[in-house]
């Protein structure tokens, strides 16, 4: 293992130190936003429209008529680098998981805007033709994605395969998948249209550190002194809590609408971590009066890495994967439901009226609008 830098070795680690500067690529999705928003008038030769407002969204939405087709693409990132050095040292496949993972990416994104999944596609770029040449590791990966489909009742439709030698590196995979889902009955559609001052805000818990802020765990391992067996808890190494698969969230959402919860807004706490909870484009204040318990992997990242909590809460989801913003009246529900699927939920906080930002009054912290651009103006 090469010795770590200056900057790794002491002081804070930020995102940007593992070489993810949000400040640098959110501009690009702008950019592509305002591209792909001019081709929107393509639909109209069909007969058909979008939903303008899924534009910024986590899911692109298109109105059909009867119903509504949602759609979305995601990547898993660098998570199976993690998963390759776990196997190195154990031997042991860890691609059942990350077929979850890769899965969560796509299906959770999904779900924001009110969608039913109905099918995943896969797209898995190996390095070359070997990696599929190790039966155990690729039998894993089948697996863990048939397995993630049951969960979340969607069918596989298919997928591609390449083996990208000179693109992806030798011996690494690449994944990604796509899902596609409808919104039925209409009416079920949560862009946040019918936000307001008054709703609750129940955070869903999170398994750890999911498929997000692993370029920062991986460059965590540098000043670790033994590495990814380093323990975050007892009998708990880092690199296996590391590995936990991603939290599936679409059996709470279709379980809370076929109890007659009316779901106002979602975000998927991903990139950027609590600062998703700014999405929506309208003017609120989000006030947050309990936060969730924070898994051990996460707590041990913030505490190796130095961070404080306003670095922390904007970069990772600490304990909180996924967001609802409903009435106050339904939310006690909502989270028994929730907990009754295996999933800890609690009523955080509110909704209010007031300029854009969210305080985690426990925390002592604030982000402002500022803290957010993830969409084209104008």
């Amino acid at each position: 293992m090469k010795p770590a830098s200056p900057t790794a070795a002491h002081g804070t680690l930020s995102y940007e130190h593992a070489g993810v500067n949000y400040d640098l690529i959110d501009p690009l999705k702008v950019s592509a936003q305002r591209a792909a928003a001019a081709t929107a008038v393509q639909l109209q030769a069909h007969g058909f429209d979008e939903v303008q407002a899924s534009r910024g969204e986590s899911a692109y939405v298109v109105d059909l008529g009867p119903f509504y087709l949602a759609s979305i693409v995601e990547c898993l990132g660098s998570k199976a680098l993690v998963a390759d050095e776990m196997a190195r040292l154990t031997g042991r496949s860890w691609y059942d998981g990350i077929a979850q993972d890769t899965i969560a990416m796509a299906v959770n994104d999904l779900i924001t805007v009110g969608a039913t999944p109905l099918v995943v596609q896969a797209y898995w770029a190996a390095g070359g033709s070997d990696w599929f040449g190790d039966a155990a590791r690729a039998q894993a990966l089948v697996a863990g994605w048939r397995k993630a489909c049951e969960v979340c009742g969607v069918a596989w439709g298919g997928g591609e395969t390449p083996a990208l030698a000179g693109i992806v590196e030798a011996g690494r995979i690449d994944l990604a998948a796509s899902c596609t889902g409808l919104v039925s009955p209409k009416e079920r559609l949560s862009l946040g249209d019918r936000l307001g001052a008054g709703d609750a805000i129940v955070l869903l818990a999170s398994s750890g550190i999911h498929a997000n802020g692993l370029s920062l765990a991986r460059k965590l391992v540098e000043r670790l002194p033994a590495g990814w067996l380093t323990e975050v808890a007892p009998g708990l190494g880092y690199g296996e809590a590391l590995l936990a698969p991603t939290t599936l969230y679409s059996p709470v959402t279709e379980a809370l609408w076929k109890a007659g919860i009316g779901v106002h807004y979602a975000a998927n706490i991903t990139g950027h971590g609590w600062r998703k909870l700014l999405r929506h484009p309208a003017a609120f204040t989000y006030r947050i009066r309990q936060v969730p318990a924070v898994p051990p992997v996460l707590r041990f990242i913030q505490q190796q890495a130095q961070q404080d909590d306003f670095e922390a809460y904007g970069t990772l989801n600490m304990g909180a994967g996924f967001a609802l913003f409903m009435p106050a009246a339904q939310a006690d529900q909502a989270v028994a439901i929730a907990r009754g699927l295996g999933i800890d939920a609690l009523v955080a906080g509110t909704v209010e009226a007031g300029p854009k930002r969210l305080i985690i009054e426990p925390l002592g912290i604030e982000y402002g609008d500022d803290a957010l651009q993830l969409r084209a103006s104008g």
